[in-house]
């Protein structure tokens, strides 16, 4: 099975939701790029779980630099990350070994492994392996930020609660990062109550993230078959429950015209070509224009669900009915918008790489 995404910049993922270490490793770093630990223990305190509304499956998420950092820069070798896993209950998925979850990876796995899966908790599709994606690209992130190059993912919808779009994004990308609940608008409390809803119903729901790379370069991007919302895509749809994506207007162009949607090119105070509107998302035939980066991402439900579920057992070759025990959450999309900012940031760096070389992010430089 292929687990590595990049060309220039790679990122590898290895373990599963059960197992004793999840990890990752990066691949193609250039030397002297500074790793701060406490800037990647705050990235993966966002990812944790927080409260009634999300898993009670709560790790520490203590890692392990294993290799290629020499006193807090990196050394161009492989960088290997591990995280130990501690909170476990394996036998919450005792009886489910012959019965497939709903709208899970249990049954396309146990196909592509021909049986030979690790059905605990999802094994290595669990959501749990993106710790390991924060843990290691979190030092891409840092490093971007230390260019002037700054990512934010905020919740957009959930259900019928809707967030605004961004606007002065440098400031608002900095003020997310400041807070626990990754919205614009003062909306905390009205979608907590939708996802608690949703919870006392034994049911989940979906939303919509969107986000915004501020500061790029124009010129990143290939034409054709390397574009960069070709390259985001194939990162985004590597996390599950991501079933949709759109760049700037989006599915929006469907009912305008080009009149009304064109991005005009205008001289800021400056100089320096820009647009008057962003309806493209800061791409012109897959390539940046200098303008921010801006996608949304539908989230589906999570499939995990305390309610009663039609499936099959595998082994008896019936019907059955599913009632799922363990730790999920109603909601996964707070949790999910730091796994959108590091793969967008891996994303980046690859890109950069490509055009700069590896050493546009030596700290020197």
């Amino acid at each position: 099975m292929k687990n590595t995404l990049g060309e220039n910049v790679r990122l590898t993922l290895w373990g599963e939701s059960h197992g004793k270490y999840i990890g990752a490793v990066l691949d193609g770093l250039c030397p002297g790029i500074e790793v701060n630990t406490d800037y990647i223990k705050e990235q993966l305190s966002k990812r944790r779980p927080k409260g009634k509304n999300e898993t009670p499956r709560v790790e520490e998420d203590n890692f392990i630099i294993a290799s290629g950092v020499f006193n807090g820069f990196t050394t161009g070798e492989p960088l290997s990350v591990i995280i130990e896993n501690n909170n476990i209950k394996s036998k919450d998925y005792d009886k489910m070994k012959d019965v497939f979850r709903p709208s899970h990876a249990d049954y396309t796995s146990y196909i592509k492994s021909k049986g030979f899966y690790d059905y605990r908790g999802g094994g290595h599709f669990s959501g749990r392996i993106t710790a390991a994606i924060v843990c290691a690209c979190s030092i891409l992130l840092y490093a971007l930020e230390k260019k002037n190059i700054y990512i934010g993912t905020h919740i957009k919808k959930c259900k019928d609660v809707i967030d605004r779009d961004f606007g002065d994004s440098k400031k608002e990308i900095l003020e997310l990062k400041n807070k626990r609940f990754p919205v614009l608008n003062d909306i905390e409390d009205d979608i907590n109550t939708v996802i608690d809803n949703a919870r006392l119903n034994k049911d989940s729901v979906g939303g919509i993230l969107q986000t915004c790379i501020n500061g790029l370069p124009a010129g990143l991007g290939e034409p054709w078959f390397s574009s960069v919302e070709g390259k985001l895509a194939l990162a985004m749809f590597s996390i599950g429950g991501v079933k949709g994506i759109d760049f700037g207007l989006g599915f929006g162009f469907a009912n305008s015209s080009a009149k009304n949607c064109n991005d005009y090119f205008i001289f800021d105070e400056n100089k320096n070509i820009k647009t008057k509107t962003n309806n493209n998302g800061g791409i012109n035939g897959g390539i940046t224009n200098s303008m921010d980066v801006i996608f949304n991402l539908a989230v589906k439900p999570t499939p995990s669900i305390a309610s009663v579920q039609e499936s099959v057992n595998i082994k008896t070759l019936e019907n059955v009915n599913l009632e799922i025990d363990g730790r999920h959450d109603p909601a996964i999309i707070r949790r999910m918008a730091i796994v959108v900012e590091c793969l967008s940031a891996l994303v980046v760096c690859d890109m950069l790489a490509l055009r700069y070389g590896n050493n546009f992010l030596d700290y020197e430089v």
